[in-house]
């Protein structure tokens, strides 16, 4: 039986859930001082409303209203007013000073932090990396590193970033997502650490340097050995190579990759996507078919076999048809999105305008 597809988290519900993970981290953050002010409010405003009944002064709202006053002194707020009994008296002067004490101890902080998130530093942005499971630490953050993220993000795919230079250009933007960014130097395994390498899934290394992203990877592999490892590399020689010798799942040049997309470009090859599978790449594109097109009575079959191609979609008027049948007969005007690599896509491109 296939499993059954996992449907991609909503958007809003999505944020709902960071929003409720970056709130559980404040609270745990800030829990002793939270603790001390509810056991201040509870068990002061109880011993007042006990005074308060012995000398008959018990304040509107009885033990609620004494809780309520309780939290009011802390914050030299308070909405009653001045008893005429001593023991009373001595709780508008003793409350404030144990509100200064647990202000002290934190809670304007937590205040402060509670309604902006910009406030919180390097250790708030461990404490949310330290809450991933089976994520996707990403280390970079110039511009292939802020693709990728842009990306994961899209995907709602969680991750943790690690970059050099917080104050980085692109750092702001993923930060906006409320994503984990860790600062320091990938190839300390503390720094790793702090990322949640020893949990996460896969490890994606896109800085701009080989020799930096191999060791990187290295140092993961020591941490976790099983962990895919997607690393970037320059020399397209060099790559499969470091895939073989160090056991990394796939590394990829950036500019074997852009190659296509240059040359493919020039060909007048409409490029969708591409993608590098066993050392070719390969190019999603769309054509559309003219009345003077010879493809144009022939079959999804007949093409694809002739020409050593895939056809992923037909598209005919309003409808679209994903993975169309290979019997389905072709017509003018239907738009065929092709996967191919780039010689096979501008031959394609000509039979279909009829050229």
């Amino acid at each position: 039986m296939l499993a059954r597809k996992r449907r991609p988290t909503a958007p809003w519900l999505r944020r709902r859930l960071r929003d409720f993970r970056d709130t559980f981290i404040l609270l745990r953050e800030f829990r002793w001082p939270l603790l001390a002010l509810l056991a201040a409010v509870i068990l002061g405003g109880t011993a007042y409303n006990l005074i308060a009944e012995a000398y008959h002064e018990i304040p509107p709202g009885g033990l609620l209203g004494s809780w309520f006053a309780a939290l009011s002194m802390i914050f030299l707020q308070a909405n009653l007013e001045f008893p005429n009994a001593l023991g009373l008296q001595l709780f508008f002067f003793i409350m404030p000073a144990i509100g200064l004490v647990i202000l002290g101890f934190g809670i304007a902080d937590f205040g402060a932090l509670l309604f902006n998130r910009q406030l919180r530093g390097e250790a708030w942005q461990v404490a949310v990396a330290e809450t991933y499971r089976n994520h996707v630490v990403l280390i970079g953050l110039g511009h292939l590193g802020f693709r990728v993220a842009r990306a994961l993000h899209e995907l709602d795919v969680p991750f943790v970033c690690i970059e050099l230079d917080p104050t980085a250009a692109l750092v702001s933007a993923v930060s906006d997502w409320r994503v984990p960014i860790v600062s320091g130097d990938a190839l300390k395994k503390d720094v790793l650490q702090k990322a949640g390498v020893d949990r996460a899934a896969t490890l994606v290394v896109a800085t701009s340097d080989d020799m930096m992203n191999l060791q990187i990877a290295i140092q993961a592999r020591s941490i976790k050995p099983e962990i895919r490892t997607i690393v970037r590399m320059f020399d397209d020689d060099f790559s499969r190579e470091m895939c073989k010798a160090f056991g990394i799942t796939a590394a990829f040049s950036a500019s074997a990759l852009a190659a296509p997309a240059f040359a493919a470009a020039a060909a007048d090859v409409d490029v969708v996507q591409q993608v590098a599978v066993d050392g070719q790449v390969l190019t999603m594109s769309s054509v559309t078919l003219t009345g003077r097109s010879p493809l144009v009575g022939r079959s999804i079959g007949q093409v694809e076999g002739d020409y050593d191609l895939s056809i992923v979609l037909q598209r005919r008027g309003k409808s679209a048809d994903l993975h169309p049948d290979n019997n389905k007969i072709l017509a003018a005007g239907d738009e065929l999105t092709l996967f191919a690599d780039v010689p096979t896509l501008q031959r394609l491109k000509r039979l279909a305008e009829g050229a």
